[in-house]
């Protein structure tokens, strides 16, 4: 079965372009000019991927994940963009995207990102543990769910990506970059900002428990410890 892809773009030239590229390739594509279009077509449809330009008429990418963040705290989420400016990708990040790729881009390049994605997708439900016991909470790779004694909090893919990175490898420090290239393929500068903004986002959701903690070694890594209590 063909995989789904959400794919919203004002510019119809680029549109039809890269949504033609992409059925090329094997995905079914479903092109959306506005937010409002493309949040309306989530909301009646299953998608595996969305691809979303910033500036789009109506509801701009930003709302646009939000909406999408509501009813789906997993799908991979790719933001497009000609802004260049690391606080619009940092505030894309913390709004629930996944990545971020700058225009012009190639559709290998975009191809690329929606591989991993998909292929990190597909490990994650088939290899993995049904669950890790952090504490008293308890990880669900598989769900992307964190659960407590009374409540199911969800996480994104790639929080789950690296929450279970480092469960995988809990007490030892992981280097940056092995963090970098195991779930993001890279290790530049703004792959490195990424990461902290999903440790954060990490760390807000693990303090429904104080003995589990995320460890920041400057200029190391990180370590995922859990306190005996």
């Amino acid at each position: 079965m063909k995989k789904k892809i959400l794919y919203a773009e004002d510019d119809k030239t680029l549109a039809f372009l890269t949504s033609d590229s992409l059925e090329q390739l094997g995905y079914e594509v479903s092109q959306h000019e506005n937010g409002r279009s493309a949040i309306d077509a989530f909301q009646k449809s299953q998608f595996d991927i969305c691809i979303l330009d910033v500036m789009l008429p109506i509801m701009d990418g930003f709302q646009l994940a939000q909406e999408i963040r509501k009813i789906d705290q997993q799908i991979p989420i790719i933001f497009l963009s000609a802004k260049t400016l690391k606080e619009d990708r940092i505030k894309g990040l913390r709004l629930g995207a996944d990545d971020y790729l700058v225009k012009p881009f190639s559709i290998e390049e975009l191809n690329l990102k929606i591989e991993i994605f998909l292929q990190r997708s597909n490990k994650t439900q088939m290899l993995d543990p049904e669950s890790y016991n952090l504490g008293k909470l308890l990880f669900l790779p598989k769900k992307y769910l964190l659960e407590t004694s009374n409540e199911s909090i969800s996480l994104t893919q790639k929080e789950s990506d690296v929450l279970l990175l480092l469960a995988k490898n809990q007490s030892l420090v992981l280097k940056r970059e092995e963090i970098l290239v195991s779930i993001w393929g890279d290790d530049d500068y703004f792959m490195g900002r990424s990461l902290d903004v999903f440790i954060s986002r990490l760390r807000k959701k693990l303090k429904h428990d104080d003995s589990v903690s995320i460890e920041n070694h400057h200029g190391i890594g990180f370590q995922l410890i859990v306190s005996e209590n």
